[in-house]
């Protein structure tokens, strides 16, 4: 597995954890997958939630540049109707040049890591239910598909819900 330097983002990172966004964003586009609308969330959204504390980075150790970025929180009522002592992982993005490396094994395990620490015993998150493949990709590292959430608002895709008892 890559190593990577994680450490709590800073403002001055936001720029940058939105570009990864918008880069996933397009490459998830391109080949038609639902999983995040373009453009959806904005740099104002991304300061807040930067200085919220709620942003980890992932760091390529010789160069320090930010090569991953995932959102932890420990509460999502708009997801999740029974909003258990949990982590919640949103977020997640890999700098698409170093895709396949393992770091989003690397930034789940980090994500485990913290839950642990705030002696919380599950990890959440979600994906379009569309979206087979990472559907897949969750199960492979370990978390179970607990359920499905639909939206009536048309605003969001509907998703399936996972969870990885620490």
């Amino acid at each position: 597995m890559p190593v990577l330097l994680f450490r709590r983002a800073e403002s001055a990172d936001a720029a940058t954890i939105l570009a990864l966004r918008h880069a996933a964003e397009d490459w998830l586009a391109a080949r038609s997958i639902d999983q995040w609308t373009p453009r959806e969330v904005s740099l104002a959204t991304i300061d807040q939630q930067v200085a919220r504390g709620e942003f980890v980075v992932g760091l390529e150790p010789h160069t320090q540049n930010i090569i991953a970025a995932m959102r932890l929180i420990w509460s999502d009522p708009k997801i999740w109707t029974d909003d258990e002592n949990a982590c919640y992982v949103h977020g997640l993005v890999i700098d698409r040049s170093h895709a396949g490396a393992g770091l989003g094994t690397a930034m789940l395990d980090q994500a485990s890591d913290t839950a642990r620490k705030a002696s919380v015993g599950r990890l959440r998150l979600d994906c379009a239910e569309t979206n087979a493949a990472l559907r897949s990709y969750y199960k492979h590292h370990g978390f179970n598909e607990i359920g499905r959430r639909e939206f009536d608002d048309g605003q969001w895709f509907s998703v399936t819900l996972f969870e990885m008892r620490l």
